[in-house]
Formats: C-alpha cells, sequence, structure tokens
C-alpha cells in the first residue's frame, strides 16, 4: 500500500473517531429531563370542541356547557339539533329592558348557540326559540372572583341609553370584563388582556395575547376571538403588541409594535402593517426616521422612550396615519405611503426650527398634555383624551395635580391655513377628581355622542397623583367613565380601579361561532444570541441552595423557551443552550430598564432589590436537542434538563 492511500486510511479512521467521540459527547451533554411544556390555549380548544356533542339532544333536552372554553365563566354553548334547518331567536333575561338581551342565529339543523351576558352567582333564563317551538334554559354560574372590581357608583339616563355594554381594560388589578348599563357584570376573561379591545368587522373581538414577549408590557401578538373566549387566529409579531392597533379598510392591522434591536435601544416608536391573511409584516413605520428624538421633551421623556406611541388611527380619506406621542405631547399625522409627515398638532415649545412648519396655531382653547387614544372624526376632526400633565413645557410653569385636570377634547383642524379651533371639551370642569396623568380613553358614538375615560385617577396618602399610579405607590384608584350625549352626562360609572380603555359595543355582533383549530400566523422571529462559544463539554455545577433561592423557573411554550426567575438588580445572568460543542449565550436582563414606560401595572414580584427577570428564547433558528445551563453571578448551573426543538 502506497504511503498516500495509508495517509487517506489513517485521516478517515480519525474522522470517523472524531464523528463517534462527537456524539458521545453530544448525547453525554444532553439534560436527563425534557423541560416541562406549558400547552397553548389554541391548543387546548382544539381537544374542548372534541367533547361538543349534538347527537341525541334536542331544544327541549339541549347540550349546556357553561364555560365551554375554560376562560369566559359568563357564557355558555347550547347544542341541539332540529328535525328541519330552523332559525333560532335567543333572550338573556336581565333585571330589565336595558339589561335583556336578543339575537338570531341562521337557520341550521343542527345549532350550536353561544349565549352571553350572564349574571354571575344567578340561576339565568335563556328562552330560547327554534321555529314554533321555545323552551327557558336555565343556567346556573358561579359566583364572581373575590378580587373582581365592582363600581362604587353608576348613574344613567334611561331614556337616552341602549342596552350596549361598556369592555373596560385593565392597567392595574381587575380583568377584562363588560358591565351593562346597570354595573352589572354580564361577561370577563380569565385570561387577562390588557390595550385596546374591540369589535372587527367580521364581528370578532381583536385583543392581546396573555403571553408577553418582553417586560413590562409587551404581548406577543394579537387573538381574533369571539365572547366563549374561543380563539380563531393568534397573531405573533417579533416586536410584540402594546396599546393600540386598527383594522384597515382591506382587512390589514396597524400595530403599535416595537424594534426591540435597534440601535439607539428604544421602545414604542415603531408601527407594522400585518397581512390579516398570512400574518407577514408587509410595512413598517420607524419614527426615528421621521422625527427628532431630542425634540418637544416632557417630563416623562427617556432617551428609550422618547416618543411613547399609545395610539394609532389610519384615515382612508386622506391615506393617512395618525399617532399619539405620550412624551413628546404631540400628536403627528403622516402621509401612508411617502411617511412625510402631514402636521403635528400640540404645543411646538422645544421643537427643531424644521419642524414648525407642521404645527397648527390655535385659534382658541388650549392645547393637549400628555395625549392619549387620538383619532380622526368622520368630519375630520381630531379627538383625543388630554391627560393634562404639568400643561407646560417649562419647568417652572408647570401645573401641580391638585389643580390640574384631565379632558376629551376635540379640535378641528384647517390644514390649508394650518389652524386648530377647540370645538368640544368635557373634563375641565370637574377639576381634579377627573385628573388621570396616564392612560385613559374617547370615543366617538355618532354625532354629538361620545365617550371620556379617565381611567388613571390615582391617590398616595388622600393626595391625588401627578405620576402613574404603579410609580407614585397609589393606595387609591379611581376610573371615571362618562357617555356624553349633545354635551349631557347620560351615562357614568365610577370604579376603584385604573382602567386602560373603554368599548361601548353591544352584547352580540354578526361574528358567526364556528368549530375548527385555530390559525397560528406570524412569528415571534429569531431571538438574538448574544455570544457564541465552542466548548467540547460543558460541566456546571449541580443545582444548590444558591440556586434554588432565586426561584427559577423553566418551561418550554409552542413557540419559546422561557425562563424567569427572582434576582437581585444588576446581577449578570445567563441562559446557555449547549449542544454539540456550541454555547448558545443569552443575556437575562436583571433591571426594571430600558423598559419601564409603566402605562399600566402588571402587578410583577418586584421591588427595590430584587427583580423577577424573564428570558424569552424563540424556536426560530433552533434544531434538535439543547441542554439548559444557566449561569448566575459567574458560577455555572446544569439545569440537568433539555428542551427540543
Amino acid at each position: 500500500m502506497s504511503k498516500k492511500k495509508i495517509i487517506i486510511l489513517v485521516l478517515a479512521i480519525l474522522v470517523i473517531i472524531i464523528a463517534i467521540l462527537f456524539r458521545i459527547f453530544s448525547m453525554a451533554s444532553v439534560g436527563e429531563y425534557k423541560v416541562e411544556d406549558v400547552l397553548a390555549l389554541t391548543d387546548k380548544q382544539a381537544d374542548i370542541e372534541k367533547t361538543f356533542e349534538s347527537e341525541g339532544y334536542t331544544l327541549e333536552k339541549p347540550n349546556v356547557i357553561l364555560n365551554p372554553y375554560g376562560n369566559s365563566p359568563l357564557t355558555a354553548l347550547v347544542i341541539f339539533e332540529t328535525e328541519d334547518s330552523e332559525e333560532v331567536n335567543v333572550t338573556i333575561k336581565g333585571k330589565d329592558k336595558l339589561s335583556t338581551y336578543q339575537h338570531t342565529f341562521d337557520k341550521e339543523k343542527i345549532h350550536y348557540i353561544p349565549v352571553y351576558g350572564l349574571y354571575a352567582g344567578t340561576e339565568n333564563e335563556v328562552l330560547i326559540k327554534a321555529g314554533d317551538d321555545e323552551n327557558i334554559v336555565k343556567i346556573k354560574t358561579e359566583d364572581l372572583p373575590d378580587d373582581f372590581i365592582i363600581p362604587t357608583s353608576v348613574s344613567k339616563d334611561e331614556s337616552k341609553l341602549n342596552n350596549d355594554l361598556y369592555f373596560f381594560t385593565p392597567s392595574s388589578s381587575g380583568y377584562t370584563c363588560a358591565y351593562d348599563v346597570n354595573g352589572d357584570v354580564r361577561w370577563y376573561l380569565d385570561e387577562r388582556a390588557i390595550w385596546e379591545i374591540n369589535r372587527l368587522k367580521n364581528g370578532h373581538l381583536l385583543l392581546s395575547t396573555e403571553r408577553l414577549v418582553n417586560t413590562p408590557y409587551y404581548s406577543t401578538g394579537l387573538y381574533e376571538m369571539d365572547m366563549l373566549g374561543k380563539i380563531y387566529t393568534e397573531y405573533s409579531l417579533p416586536g410584540g403588541y402594546h396599546h393600540d392597533y386598527f383594522e384597515m379598510e382591506n382587512g390589514n392591522i396597524l400595530v403599535a409594535s416595537d424594534d426591540f434591536d435597534n440601535d439607539y435601544g428604544t421602545v414604542e416608536d415603531y408601527i407594522v402593517e400585518l397581512d390579516r391573511q398570512t400574518g407577514n409584516i408587509v410595512k413598517t413605520i420607524d419614527l426615528k426616521d421621521i422625527l427628532n428624538m431630542e425634540d418637544g421633551k416632557s417630563e416623562n421623556w427617556t432617551n428609550y422612550d422618547w416618543f411613547h406611541n399609545n395610539s394609532v388611527w389610519y384615515d382612508e380619506k386622506t391615506n393617512s396615519v395618525t399617532l399619539s406621542g405620550r412624551h413628546q405631547d404631540a400628536v403627528i399625522n403622516i402621509d401612508y405611503d411617502t411617511l412625510e409627515i402631514n402636521w403635528i398638532l400640540g404645543d411646538s415649545t422645544n421643537f427643531s426650527k424644521e419642524y414648525q412648519k407642521y404645527f397648527f396655531k390655535l385659534i382658541n382653547g388650549e392645547w393637549q398634555w400628555s395625549q392619549h387614544a387620538a383619532m380622526i372624526l368622520p368630519n375630520g376632526d381630531v379627538f383625543v383624551f388630554d391627560n393634562g400633565n404639568n400643561k407646560s413645557k417649562n419647568k417652572d410653569e408647570y401645573v401641580k395635580a391638585e389643580d390640574s385636570y384631565s379632558r376629551g377634547v376635540i379640535y378641528k383642524i384647517d390644514t390649508d391655513n394650518m389652524t386648530a379651533e377647540q370645538v368640544f371639551e368635557y373634563g375641565k370642569e370637574r377639576g381634579s377628581e377627573f385628573y388621570s396623568p396616564y392612560i385613559s380613553d374617547v370615543d366617538y358614538l355618532g354625532d354629538i355622542h361620545y365617550i371620556v375615560h379617565s381611567g388613571g385617577i390615582s391617590y398616595t396618602n388622600g393626595k391625588i397623583n401627578n405620576q402613574p399610579a404603579g410609580l407614585a405607590n397609589a393606595d387609591k384608584l379611581v376610573s371615571d367613565t362618562v357617555e356624553l350625549l349633545d354635551d349631557e352626562v347620560i351615562f357614568e360609572m365610577i370604579l376603584p380601579t385604573n382602567n386602560y380603555r373603554v368599548e361601548k359595543m353591544s352584547l352580540y355582533g354578526d361574528g358567526k361561532f364556528e368549530l375548527g383549530k385555530a390559525k397560528e400566523l406570524g412569528s415571534l422571529g429569531t431571538t438574538k444570541i448574544d455570544d457564541q462559544k465552542f466548548t467540547f463539554m460543558m460541566a456546571g455545577k449541580d443545582i444548590d441552595d444558591e440556586y434554588k433561592s432565586h426561584n427559577i423557573s423553566i418551561k418550554k411554550e409552542k413557540d419559546r423557551l422561557v425562563v424567569s426567575g427572582t434576582f437581585k438588580k444588576g446581577t449578570p445572568v445567563n441562559v446557555i443552550l449547549y449542544k454539540d460543542m456550541m454555547e448558545n449565550i443569552y443575556l437575562m436582563r436583571v433591571s426594571k430598564t430600558p423598559y419601564t414606560a409603566l402605562c399600566v401595572d402588571l402587578g410583577e414580584d418586584s421591588d427595590d432589590e430584587n427583580i423577577t427577570a424573564t428570558k424569552y428564547i424563540n424556536k426560530d433558528g433552533l434544531i434538535g436537542k439543547y441542554t439548559v445551563y444557566i449561569e448566575i453571578n459567574g458560577v455555572l448551573y446544569n439545569t440537568n434538563k433539555y428542551v427540543k426543538f
């Protein structure tokens, strides 16, 4: 055998040996126990629907399933069959005319009838008619949870109201829920959804997922859901969702999102258009490319939350998007095609010379401050909730909370002459009792018919606060919702909590209940690897009391690994996924910054010294089995667990 052949043979043998050793060490590196799987809501409902039986059930003896999906306790699904195809009419009996609800369902032989608006802790009577037959179905519900928020005050003019409900989303303690005109709870979700809640054109609700993509309140995306809690589509976004969305005429959704990997480390300055059919992002708006980050600073301005966009509104007539920058006291309107600024509404103090031409001259009234919920009305007017923080950009002129007020305000704008005229306001006459330095909402119900919701009122030791409740250590919370018709208050409800938004909607929309698996569209994207190392074999320390003291939790959701624990502020913590002699190192941020806008208080278990930190590692880009290691303050621990993607 020639020397060349011998060398080739030796090299081949070495390659085989190395491959065998590589596989042995790789197998040895895999942890003994699989990370616990968390079943997604979309997976749970697929199993639940297998139990929805109709055969053998009639109108006289229907199959009644209370809270069918396990997350909407004041709803039921009534299932039965009829010999002929029949239209079904349902009446949910209330305490009076304004709290009684009716709905008619299309002709079918097999009937899946969603029943909404049940009272808690009550044997409800539901009248169901199918053709010439009818039956009163009695449905007993459980009491409300002990921590449920009940109104402290409700006043109304019944002659000017209908039986629509008031849907609330929480910002502190409380549930996503709906109250009727009497202040009775008629619907709520067990799974917490924050931010906007509204009804799509197809009749379904669109609301935030219950999962976070980043602290303190950025959710993974949106659920298209019905009132039963049935999810039809889950939309996931790499930058998550916060504050607001808007359903465009083409069916796509404009979403207030984030780009967490941007070079400036900023948040709440990024908007995306989400393709409704695919979940793909088809357009992005980065406000850093449009505005000067250093301009128009309010008291709450920070270098990472410089704009704090809290509303998104698309106007088809002008093909423009209106956004609300709380930390610049500015409502901006941009051309949707060119992304060029059309106008800016607000005080122009501290804005660069190049932007002054975009500001309106105020003819009468006063400007808004730290505003929320900016929208364009059908006649082109601008409607906002003016939180009224400080009422100046000059610290020497700041107005104290006890002397301040919040209000709903409408401006009539003239874009030819660049003038703005205040044509409506409510709240100024209420003084500081209506002062909400954060969150809150306004809604347009029709000409001269509005909702003004001051949702962030709070007190500490009897003194009204000038900061969000979570930052002010508030000991008393108030949410005050007012409905006005022709400048007259026709409804007011006060709750002992803080609520982000309120929408007035009917109990039943036009959406049709359908069985079937939920669609999962979009993606959370690829998690950035902070460092990567080649290591022949990992040798971590066994779990000890120090490790246990951090209350570390490791779980696998359908699309990511979730690692959380409690650490002293600033503790260096890394999550390491090890496979095939390669470490993927992910930094866990043990800090309340940079994402501390705190428009909602999620009640996280944190204090000045200890932070409950979480690291989300998305499955995109990861394939195979990885052993999970955690490095705390330089000490490497082998969790003895593996995760498989």
